[in-house]
């Protein structure tokens, strides 16, 4: 006690310590009795396999430590696998390619679908208007007949009036006709050929229509071989390609529509020159220019 009233320092150490293991004994209140009982407790752990701690704990792995290596207390460390989670959610994809039997299927549903159908309006045709249809009707059918005649076989007869060419139809209204032998059709084939071999189509019927336009008109001569050969008419009878040349199909096929009546020049047209090979232009000053076609203009 001396000591004590002589050093408050001390007292105050002791103090300290005393309030600590009274701190320490509200804490634990069995004392020194609870170390014997922890290790009867570790005693009974002793027995409890690994397998038994991983039943325990489910999904826990067990591990065995001592304490010290003079101790043979048998502590049990039990933790968890952090690096492997409980539940894994796999993300399943699934992809594939379409057999024939699906887009079979999917072209006849396709193929079944109803589509709106389309409302139909019928109007009639006033008389007027049903006439008219008539007539085009007629003259799309002559036509017609006349083209296909001209792909064939040429007329064997030709039927003129005093001013005209007439067609097949007006014989009744000619004044004159004149039988086409197989000479005179290869004439106006050939003659046609050397002069417009370069020509457009119609260029090539113009020429025909001309040698047939001298054929009626009472100032030429009366047949197509005397017509094709008058003297200074035509330069290639001069020049001799008229026996040189052999038609191609345009040349026949021109042939056969102008004497089937297909016109490209009127019935008054009697000339024709080119104006950029022609060496005398005699023609071009004294006759009146009717229709160029190509390189040839044509007069009356």
């Amino acid at each position: 006690m001396l000591i004590f009233k002589q050093s408050r320092c001390i007292a105050l150490l002791v103090s300290v310590i005393l309030v600590s293991f009274s701190a320490i004994s509200l804490m634990n209140p069995e004392g020194s009795a609870a170390t014997g009982e922890n290790v009867i407790e570790m005693g009974k752990l002793k027995s409890v396999s690994h397998t038994a701690a991983e039943a325990i704990v489910p999904g826990t792995k067990s591990a065995i430590h001592r304490t010290s290596a003079s101790s043979s207390t048998i502590i049990p460390m039990l933790y968890t696998t952090a690096a492997e989670p409980v539940h894994t959610w796999a993300r399943m994809v699934s992809a594939g390619w379409l057999s024939p039997e699906k887009l079979q299927r999917q072209n006849a549903v396709k193929k079944g679908t109803a589509e709106p159908k389309a409302k139909v309006t019928v109007v009639k045709a006033t008389p007027s208007a049903a006439q008219a249809l008539k007539k085009a009707a007629k003259g799309t059918t002559s036509v017609n007949k006349v083209k296909a005649a001209t792909q064939q076989h040429p007329p064997a007869t030709l039927f003129f009036s005093r001013t005209k060419l007439l067609s097949q139809e007006q014989q009744a209204e000619a004044t004159w006709s004149y039988a086409v032998s197989e000479e005179d059709l290869l004439l106006l084939q050939k003659i046609v050929m050397a002069e417009a071999e370069g020509e457009p189509y119609q260029g090539k019927v113009a020429v025909a229509n001309v040698v047939l336009n001298r054929l009626r008109s009472a100032n030429f001569p009366d047949t197509i071989h005397d017509v094709i050969y008058q003297k200074s008419q035509f330069s290639p009878v001069a020049n001799g390609r008229l026996k040189r040349v052999k038609p191609n199909a345009d040349s026949i096929k021109a042939v056969n529509a102008a004497l089937m009546g297909v016109k490209e020049v009127t019935d008054d047209t009697y000339f024709f020159l080119s104006l950029t090979l022609a060496q005398d232009l005699t023609v071009h000053h004294s006759r009146t220019l009717l229709k160029t076609i190509g390189n040839h203009t044509f007069y009356k």
